[in-house]
């Protein structure tokens, strides 16, 4: 597939029109273009230089989750394409439970997720609410408090390689993933500048229910992202802290991009292993 038949797809599948794109449409294109035929031949045409590198590389990372964030195909305000490779329960950190700023969509291309969604509700895991703010594009994640709160879990479901997913953009949910994993993932048109994070507190065993306490971490931190992707920031790292009974963050490191080499490299095994 070449690149600028994918922008199309994308254009065309979720719309142009004055309002935001459906979970739903966003999932259905991300499926199509996570299909291994189109998405070999793409992501090979990309990892011989048919692409703006730079502009890639600038807002490819590897995440505070310990997954890596490749950038494939540019096109904010209205979409960013992205690889993630998750890398199994070895570099893994827990997602903490957050939303997004906009509708987004994700393929899972090898292994496996586990999805968890969750709802406020009085009788729910208690935990610490943030917002999280993004410095811009390729920007630094900020953490503001802004109280305690209870979440409940709806459900939970397993995606494996060929299965994908949308949410709204408020829809809370964190992913987790203990195999080394490939998704891709659709970040759509921002609907908002912030998103919430919730960091469960640390209590009496029977407080999490069905939910597991873990040193959670940030998922894109707020999106991833920042997605998005994607805050979920995690154990605080240096300045930040865990009291008994609730849970401190510090904000997230600096994104770090990736070098071009892993870059390119990343995408010359996703392609091989895809046979192309």
């Amino acid at each position: 597939m070449q690149v600028e038949e994918a922008r199309r797809l994308l254009v065309e599948g979720l719309g142009a029109g004055p309002e935001p794109p459906s979970p739903e449409s966003a999932r259905r294109v991300t499926a199509q273009l996570a299909h291994p035929g189109t998405l070999g031949p793409l992501v090979r045409r990309l990892s011989v230089g048919d692409l703006e590198l730079a502009e890639c590389v600038r807002l490819s990372y590897r995440h505070v989750l310990g997954f890596d964030k490749l950038l494939l195909l540019p096109g904010a305000p209205g979409f960013m394409l992205r690889i993630h490779f998750w890398h199994g329960a070895a570099g893994a950190v827990s997602e903490d439970i957050h939303n997004h700023r906009c509708a987004i969509a994700s393929a899972v291309v090898r292994g496996r997720v586990r999805m968890e969604c969750y709802e406020p509700a009085a009788d729910g895991v208690p935990a610490v609410a943030y917002r999280e703010t993004i410095d811009g594009p390729g920007g630094a994640w900020r953490l503001r408090r802004v109280g305690d709160a209870r979440l409940r879990l709806l459900h939970t479901e397993q995606y494996g390689a060929g299965r994908s997913y949308g949410l709204a953009a408020r829809t809370l949910h964190r992913v987790v993933s203990e195999e080394p994993t490939v998704t891709l993932f659709l970040e759509t048109a921002p609907q908002r500048s912030v998103t919430d994070v919730y960091v469960r507190s640390r209590g009496r065993a029977g407080d999490c229910g069905s939910v597991r306490n873990s040193g959670g971490d940030p998922g894109r931190t707020g999106g991833t992202g920042q997605v998005t992707g994607t805050g979920r920031t995690g154990e605080a790292r240096a300045g930040g802290a865990v009291r008994a009974g609730a849970a401190e963050r510090a904000d997230p490191p600096p994104k770090t991009p990736l070098p071009p080499a892993v870059y390119l490299a990343e995408l010359d095994a996703l392609a091989a292993s895809l046979g192309y």
